[in-house]
């Protein structure tokens, strides 16, 4: 589904260049979960950002699904990104005055998707998540998992090809996390590709191939044994 052949990521302030990314070679299969690990300032949400095309490399080739997307521009990359990508963020970034329900729905606004649509199509995902039985509740009223489930929910509700999901439990709990990590395990097991910036060791060893990188570079891969 993605390949990366070295692509680098450069930025510029002052005068100063800074190499985020030198030359990364990656490939990601569909239906794979690959975990990216390294310290603060490795590239690792830098290179999170190129592959969820948030940002545009300095160099090198990126194929999504075969469509070479380094050199599009801003609307052609908007358009590839809304057909094909689902975002979870540490944040949540939940509305409050919004429903679970109206939550989840509100990723398929953007897609034309009739409200009789919408509706059925959320409440098939919250099922999926195991958050259904709070669909009126507002994010508010959840606990710091449940809140992550909802998230998760919005992001699969499009169907998108891949899942990118940067830090999904850096803001709960141990417990809560190991909830949100069992679920994208499941996630992964029922077909879905995901990608997940983590720091957290325990939590890349629910991926099936862990990412280390250092200085903008990666270390080594290994893959879980079966």
């Amino acid at each position: 589904m993605l390949q990366m052949r070295q692509l680098s990521r450069v930025y510029q302030a002052d005068m100063i260049e800074t190499t985020a990314l030198d030359a990364i070679d990656l490939d990601v299969a569909a239906g794979e979960f690959v975990a990216i690990m390294g310290p603060s300032g490795c590239g690792k949400s830098t290179l999170l950002n190129l592959i969820g095309m948030l940002d545009r490399p300095s160099g090198g080739s990126y194929l999504f699904d075969g469509q070479e997307v380094a050199g599009l521009g801003e609307a052609a990359l908007a358009a590839v990104r809304k057909a094909n990508l689902g975002f979870i963020f540490q944040s949540f970034n939940l509305i409050d005055e919004l429903t679970v329900r109206e939550n989840v729905e509100l990723a398929l606004l953007y897609h034309d998707v009739p409200a009789s649509e919408r509706r059925r199509r959320a409440e098939q995902v919250m099922d999926r998540v195991g958050i259904a039985h709070r669909a009126r509740h507002r994010p508010s009223q959840l606990s710091g998992g449940q809140q992550q489930r909802v998230a998760v929910a919005r992001a699969l509700v499009a169907e998108p090809k891949l899942i990118l999901a940067d830090e999904p439990t850096g803001n709960l709990d141990t417990s809560h996390g190991e909830e949100v990590m069992r679920m994208l395990q499941s996630l992964n097991a029922q077909g879905a590709t995901i990608v997940m910036v983590t720091h957290s060791p325990a939590h890349a060893d629910y991926a099936g191939r862990v990412v280390n990188m250092l200085d903008g570079r990666i270390l080594q891969q290994r893959r879980r044994a079966a």
